[in-house]
């Protein structure tokens, strides 16, 4: 049985016939992979500014029965910001913390979250 595309679409099977019309051949040197050079790669990001540096979570914490008022007031920079306990050694735990304003006092809440360790399947 024939196909009843000829019948419908009977340019199908003719061939340009006009002059200047013919698809230009691509060159081979259209299709090379250079790879990037260092001047194409973004800069590094920049450094974080130096007064992020000083939130609740990187001050010791005082021991026994220090008063709340010995934990310095945080600057307006660092408010409403998530912050990540800076740590030397790995630990089993995580600590996050932001610090809030309400009015006249500053809420800070932290939520210590336990790392996943490499290998380990438990949640």
């Amino acid at each position: 049985m024939n196909s009843p595309l000829p019948f419908f679409f009977p340019f199908l099977d003719e061939e340009p016939t006009v002059a200047g019309f013919e698809v230009p051949r691509s060159p081979d040197a259209s299709y090379n992979n250079v790879y990037p050079g260092n001047a194409d790669e973004g800069p590094e990001p920049p450094v974080v500014p130096p007064h992020l540096q000083h939130t609740l979570l990187n001050h010791p914490s005082g021991r026994g029965g220090d008063a709340p008022t010995s934990v310095p007031l945080p600057q307006n920079v660092v408010l409403n910001h998530l912050y990540l306990e800076n740590r030397e050694a790995p630990r089993s735990v995580v600590a996050l913390g932001i610090t809030h304003r309400f009015r006249a006092k500053y809420v800070t809440v932290v939520l210590y979250k336990p790392v996943q360790r490499n290998g380990s399947t438990s949640t």
